[in-house]
Formats: C-alpha cells, sequence, structure tokens
C-alpha cells in the first residue's frame, strides 16, 4: 500500500480504501508504508485511531512522525457525527491546495457500543459524498480478528476499494452501496421513558424555548451533570429545539433521562432531515445559520438520529 494514488482521468480523485487486518504485522504493514509515502512526498498525512493503536505506528515511525498529525480516534471520534467535520475536514481544509491529503481513520473498533456502531457504519458511507472530487485519500483499518461479521461486510459496502488481510493490493469493492447502509442505519430508536421519576418528559413550541431549556438543564444537574457537560446540555438543548420549531413543523416532545452512564437528551418532531450530511459540514467563517446540528455533533458523546415520513428523532448522550 502506497500513499500515492495515480487517478486515472475522469475518476473521482477521492480514494477512501478499507484495510483489513488481523494483526499487529499486518496493521503496521498497512498503515506505515501509507505514513512514509505521503512524507517521501511531501504531501500532508494525519494518522486518528484508538491509542493503543496509534502507538504502535508513532513508534514504528520514530522521528519521521514529528512531520505527522496524530490524534487518538477514541477521544477526537468518541461521536462518529463529529468525525467528518471535526476530524477529517478539519485536518483536510487546513491544508494548501495543490497537493493530495493523506489521512489514517479508524472509527470502528471492538468495543464500540451497539448505540454507537449504527452511527459507525453511517459515518463511513457518509464520508464518500462529503469528500467527493477532492484530493484526499482515507485509509481505514479494520481488525478482521476482532470485529463481527456484520462491521467486517459493512466496510465492504462504504469502502469502494478494499486490501484484504495480508495483501497490499487494493480489489473493488463488489458490495459497494453507502447509500444503502445510510438507509438501513437510519433505523427507529428504542422508546425513549415516558415521565416519571427521573425522567423529564414535556412538549414545546416557540413560546415555551427558554422554559423547556431551563427545564432540561435543572433536570440535567440531577442526574449528575455539572461543569462543561451541563453547560453543553443547555445548548444541545436550545440548538434542538430550535431548530424543531424552525424546520420541524412548529412544536416538539423533549426527553431527558439517564441511561448506562449518560444523560439522554431526546427531541422529536414533525420535520424531516432529507441531507444526510447536515450537521457534518463544517461552518463557513461568514456562514449565517445552519450551525445547530452540527454545534450538536460536536459537543455529544454521541448522536443518534432517525428521520421519516413521520418526523425526526434527534438523541444526543452526554457522559457523567
Amino acid at each position: 500500500m502506497t500513499g500515492t494514488v495515480e487517478t486515472p482521468a475522469g475518476a473521482d480523485p477521492f480514494v477512501h480504501p478499507a484495510l483489513f487486518y488481523g494483526d499487529t504485522r499486518e496493521y503496521l504493514a498497512g498503515t506505515v508504508p501509507f505514513v512514509r509515502a505521503a512524507l517521501a512526498a511531501d504531501e500532508p498525512v494525519a494518522v486518528a485511531v484508538p491509542g493503543e493503536n496509534l502507538r504502535l505506528i508513532q513508534d514504528e515511525l520514530g522521528a519521521d512522525g514529528a512531520a505527522v498529525r496524530f490524534l487518538d480516534m477514541r477521544e477526537a471520534g468518541r461521536n462518529p457525527g463529529r468525525i467528518i467535520p471535526g476530524v477529517l475536514r478539519a485536518f483536510a481544509d487546513a491544508q494548501p491546495p495543490g497537493r493530495r491529503v493523506h489521512i489514517i481513520g479508524e472509527p470502528v473498533w471492538a468495543g464500540r457500543s451497539p448505540a454507537e456502531y449504527p452511527a459507525c457504519a453511517q459515518h463511513e458511507a457518509l464520508i464518500n459524498a462529503a469528500f467527493q472530487g477532492r484530493e484526499v485519500t482515507i485509509l481505514c483499518p479494520y481488525d478482521t480478528s476482532r470485529l463481527d461479521e456484520r462491521a467486517l461486510a459493512d466496510a465492504h459496502a462504504t469502502h469502494p476499494v478494499v486490501i484484504p488481510a495480508g495483501s497490499a493490493a487494493e480489489h473493488v469493492s463488489a458490495a459497494y452501496d453507502p447509500d444503502g447502509v445510510v438507509a438501513r442505519y437510519n433505523e427507529p430508536l428504542t422508546a425513549a421513558p415516558g415521565a416519571g421519576p427521573g425522567v423529564l418528559a414535556v412538549d414545546f413550541d416557540e413560546d415555551s424555548l427558554s422554559a423547556v431549556r431551563h427545564l432540561a438543564t435543572d433536570h440535567g444537574a440531577r442526574l449528575g451533570l455539572a461543569g462543561l457537560a451541563l453547560e453543553n446540555l443547555a445548548l444541545i438543548t436550545a440548538e434542538l429545539t430550535t431548530n424543531s420549531v424552525v424546520h420541524g413543523g412548529g412544536t416538539g416532545a423533549i426527553t431527558v433521562w439517564s441511561e448506562d452512564g449518560y444523560v439522554l437528551c431526546e427531541v422529536r418532531d414533525q420535520g424531516r432531515l432529507t441531507d444526510p450530511l447536515a450537521g457534518r459540514r463544517p461552518a463557513s467563517r461568514d456562514q449565517r445559520g445552519g450551525r445547530g446540528l452540527l454545534l450538536v455533533n460536536l459537543l455529544s458523546d454521541l448522536v443518534r438520529t432517525h428521520t421519516g415520513p413521520q418526523g425526526t428523532t434527534i438523541r444526543s448522550y452526554l457522559s457523567r
């Protein structure tokens, strides 16, 4: 695997291979030459992988790693919805024009929770639309020894080319279907609890936005949020409820409760999201409005969304 890509005339310059690996040797054999080739071509390169794999690559590169941007994906990409704007585009957009950008991104690892995985699969599918037409290569490693069959099958569907474990050769993925993956994981969320002990569940409209924000933050504090996390809940509540009033039919319903170490804030309305990349595009400096879902993604530890003819549900998770 090399970092220098020859793009056929008329082909999309964006390159997005999945690298399958079964052990440390295969991991380093697929990632380190990718980084070294980018450095040799004097092209920018970033590595955003889980911390334990980050250290493997750093140790192998030695002093050469000084020219590489390293990010622990367990922190930077804990919320998959944050990865495109906050990791991939943040790095790619900061580079001078005229040089191919190289990124290793590993958003799917063993230990991702059942709630996180659908957002991971959608993220990998949406990368293709987010970078279409750009001189960027994003290599995504997948651990065949620890990930389940669903994750490995989805990798074939979200990446146009794949690199089998132990191989350096790229193969066109016959299963490539990113739109299908986005649609398949647009699945109804488990039902939020009804109003009761420990649960805030209220309806809102334009006149009650401020009151609902205060109710949500007061309840979040009772559930154990404090400091920055509580401030984030206030901002998330404000953005989601305002979006519902402006774009979701003028009214909505909010539920705030705790579950598995998180405080969850869910907002439901009658609107429908038609842009799969909503909330995943960085905002330009002169952009007015349109930052609400982006802010929610950047502040949350996880965001899950379901949208359809009956309306949209957005659920934000914040660690206590």
